[in-house]
């Protein structure tokens, strides 16, 4: 009876998730292939067109990057907000990076705009300083896409590290510290290693995101920089190449599954070799 009951509290959400995207996904999978003379035919057309693999390495190539830097920046902050000594200020700066989920994306990436555009914030401080004679070029190009992508998935890293960070048992580092270790050592052998996990499963989060990002690319790329979201949209509501559309869709999917089953094998590998050095 106690199983039943908890298989009913499940159904609805089974039935959400099935409805919601098991459904979807069957169904671009089928449309990829839905051509009875060559059921292949999309996914021939996709890998003979240059700009169609373009599209893909670049997109690979803005996530990829977006990721490093959100890891990077990501694990800094967190790191600086856990050392604090005051619990308010760090409830404040915590409060302070989810307070960026509240605020809509496009309007967060139409400031960039107004920011990196030529006649912007950063440009107009250089040209005033004399320290370039013309407007910098940091819009409408990866490098704009590149800004604005780091800064919307940057709290997605930051959170989820400052958890990892907090979890972490104290007497392990005073253990270290009481045996002689330095403050670098601490950090490098033991606390480092020990958060690695949270970072590498935010960075892949933050790649995995970025790989369908669509506001940000469309507005701060300016059509010039084509990523697969973008792609997507010129071939389903200016062309309607459904077939095609859906072949890049299910390159993309699986892209993302081996990229996420190299991740946990990786993963596998290192927690098992922590093991080795523990034992």
């Amino acid at each position: 009876m106690k199983q039943a009951g908890r298989w009913g509290y499940l159904l609805p959400l089974l039935c959400f998730v099935v409805f919601a995207f098991d459904l979807p996904v069957l169904r671009m999978l089928l449309v990829s292939v839905d051509n009875p003379a060559d059921r292949l035919s999309a996914f021939r057309e996709l890998f003979a067109t240059p700009v169609y693999l373009r599209v893909v390495v670049i997109t690979l190539k803005i996530a990829f990057a977006t990721a490093v830097l959100c890891g990077l920046f990501g694990y800094i902050l967190a790191y600086w907000i856990y050392t604090m000594q005051s619990a308010r200020w760090r409830m404040f700066f915590l409060g302070t990076v989810g307070m960026t989920f509240w605020i809509s994306i496009l309007a967060r990436t139409y400031a960039w705009i107004v920011i990196l555009g030529n006649n912007g914030l950063i440009n107009r401080t250089l040209l005033e300083l004399n320290i370039v004679n013309a407007p910098v070029s940091l819009i409408y190009n990866e490098v704009g896409i590149l800004i604005g992508t780091v800064n919307v998935l940057l709290p997605i890293v930051v959170l989820p590290l400052y958890a990892a960070m907090s979890g972490l048992d104290g007497r392990l580092l005073a253990a270290a510290r009481s045996l002689g270790a330095s403050e670098l050592r601490v950090f490098w052998q033991i606390f480092f290693p020990l958060t690695l996990p949270a970072l590498a499963a935010g960075s892949m989060l933050v790649f995995i995101l970025t790989l369908g990002f669509f506001v940000t690319p469309a507005i701060l790329g300016g059509n010039r920089v084509p990523m697969v979201a973008t792609v997507l949209d010129s071939f389903i509501n200016v062309i309607s190449e459904w077939q095609l559309a859906a072949a890049l869709s299910s390159t993309l999917l699986l892209i993302t599954v081996l990229l996420y089953f190299f991740y946990k094998k990786l993963l596998g590998m290192s927690s098992s070799q922590q093991k080795e050095a523990n034992t």
